[in-house]
C-alpha cells in the first residue's frame, strides 16, 4: 500500500515540509504528461512503504508551478530531500537505485525523535551539514580518528599524545547550535572543554589555552555515559559556520580521552519559507 502523499497546491506543500519537522521528506516533483515520471511511480510508492519513517510527497509541477519553480526544478522526474524545511540533496531521472541511495543516506542521519529520551523538541542532528572533508582533530589515533564518532555505530575517536583533543567541525552552511551530545566511557571521556567559533583556522593547543572561548563546559560522568543533551548558551551560537572544541582533560585525568560519538543538535538557519513564494507564473487565474 503506498504511504505517498499527492500535494494539491503550493500552501500544501509549505505545509506538509513545516509538518514533518525532522524526519526526511522525499518528494518527487513530476508530471502527468512525463514518460519516466510514470516509468518510476511504482518504485517510489513501493519505497513510501520501505522506508515508513520517512514522508513522500508527489508534486505534480503543473499544479505547484511556483514551487517548483523556486525549487529550481528543471526537469521530471526530480526527486529532492529535506528535513526541517531544509534542502538536503537532490537526483534526477527515472533511475531507481540513485534514488534509493539518496534515500538511504539521508534517512537516519539527522532525525531527532521529538518523543524519544535525550531529544531536542525543535531541532535535528546537524551531522548532514558537516563537511567532513574540511574538518580536522589535533591529537588523534591514527586508528581511532575523528570521522569515527561523528555517527552513533562508526567506532570512536581517541587522543594519541596525551588527554587533550582540538575537534573542528565546519559546517555546508550556516547553523544554529542548540546543544552537544557527547557519549563516552566514564573514566576516559572528556571532562573540561572550551568551545570557539567562526575560527579563520584550527587554532593549536597554546591558542585554545590562552584564547577566550565562548562558552567552556564542564561535563559529568552522566551526562557523557548517558549521552544526554547538555544545552550551550544558545544566544551565543545563532550563526555557526565551523565549530572548534578544545578537550582540555578528561573525567579521570589518564592519559587518553575517548569519544564514542559526538552529536550536534540545532537547526540549519536557511530553511523554506512560504514567505519567500512568489508568483512566477503570471497573474493569478492565469493558465499555465
Amino acid at each position: 500500500m503506498s504511504l505517498v502523499r499527492e500535494i494539491n497546491d503550493d500552501a500544501h506543500f509549505f505545509t506538509e515540509l513545516q509538518s514533518s519537522g525532522t524526519k526526511l521528506v522525499v518528494v518527487d516533483f513530476t508530471a502527468s504528461w512525463c514518460g519516466p515520471c510514470r516509468k518510476i511511480k511504482p518504485v517510489f510508492e513501493q519505497l513510501s512503504t520501505k522506508y515508513s519513517k520517512a514522508v513522500f510527497l508527489k508534486v505534480d509541477v503543473d499544479k505547484c508551478a511556483e514551487t517548483a519553480a523556486r525549487e529550481g526544478v528543471s526537469a521530471m522526474p526530480t526527486f529532492f530531500f529535506y528535513r526541517n524545511r531544509t534542502k538536503l540533496g537532490q537526483c534526477q531521472g527515472a533511475d531507481p537505485t540513485a534514488l534509493e541511495t539518496n534515500i538511504v543516506r539521508f534517512y537516519d542521519s539527522g532525525e531527532v525523535d521529538d518523543a524519544s529520551e535525550g531529544s531536542v523538541a525543535g531541532h535535528m542532528d546537524l551531522t548532514p551539514f558537516i563537511m567532513k572533508a574540511q574538518c580536522e582533530c589535533l591529537n588523534e589515533s591514527d586508528e581511532h580518528c575523528l570521522a569515527h564518532c561523528l555517527t552513533p555505530d562508526g567506532g570512536y575517536l581517541q587522543s594519541d599524545c596525551d588527554e587533550q583533543l582540538i575537534i573542528s567541525i565546519t559546517f555546508t552552511q550556516a547553523v544554529k547550535v542548540h546543544s552537544l551530545k557527547i557519549k563516552a566511557p566514564a573514566d576516559k571521556g572528556p571532562k573540561t572543554m572550551k568551545l570557539f567559533i567562526n575560527q579563520p583556522r584550527t587554532i593549536d593547543f597554546d591558542m585554545a589555552l590562552s584564547n577566550t572561548s565562548i562558552q567552556d563546559l564542564e561535563l559529568s560522568v552522566s551526562d557523557i555515559e548517558e549521552g544526554n543533551p547538555v544545552q550551550l548558551k544558545y544566544v551565543k551560537f545563532q550563526n555557526v559556520q565551523n565549530l572548534q572544541l578544545f578537550v582540555k582533560d578528561n573525567q579521570t585525568d589518564s592519559d587518553t580521552t575517548q569519544i564514542d560519538h559526538l552529536c550536534i543538535i540545532g537547526s540549519p538557519i536557511s530553511t523554506t519559507n512560504m514567505g519567500d513564494f512568489k508568483r512566477v507564473t503570471g497573474k493569478k487565474g492565469e493558465s499555465h
